[in-house]
């Protein structure tokens, strides 16, 4: 079994930074790709940001790139997320989850994902 849970999340200007952390535990040996996620009240959770297991490649939605960046640091069995010019649209639940495969193009969908965190809320205000 696998744990993920999250931290970093807060409330924060338009134009500020934030960094989510998604400590994990468990059977981690197990874990491929990883990923965030989010949930704005009334919508969808949609895809934000993968990463494979060695760090090499990181996939990016659209609303994100250039803004965001993914990381891990297995050693410390922890992923990040460091989010720069934040906008009030980035305003949601940002979720930690993480697969046993190597997803590739399917690190956007998320039923491709078996763990997932409970969450940490990130408000951005103007």
């Amino acid at each position: 079994q696998v744990q993920l849970v999250e931290s970093g999340g807060g409330l924060v200007q338009a134009g500020g930074s934030l960094r989510l952390s998604c400590a994990r535990s468990g059977r981690t040996f197990s874990l491929n790709t990883m990923g965030w996620f989010r949930q704005a009240p009334g919508k969808e959770r949609e895809f934000v940001a993968a990463i494979t297991r060695s760090g090499g490649t990181a996939y990016y939605a659209d609303s994100v790139q250039g803004r965001f960046t993914i990381s891990r640091d297995n050693a410390k069995s922890t992923l990040y997320l460091q989010m720069n010019s934040l906008k009030p649209e980035d305003t949601a639940e940002y979720y930690c989850a993480a697969s046993t495969k190597d997803l590739r193009l399917s690190a956007r969908v998320e039923i491709s994902y078996d763990y997932w965190g409970q969450g940490t809320q990130v408000t951005v205000s103007l």
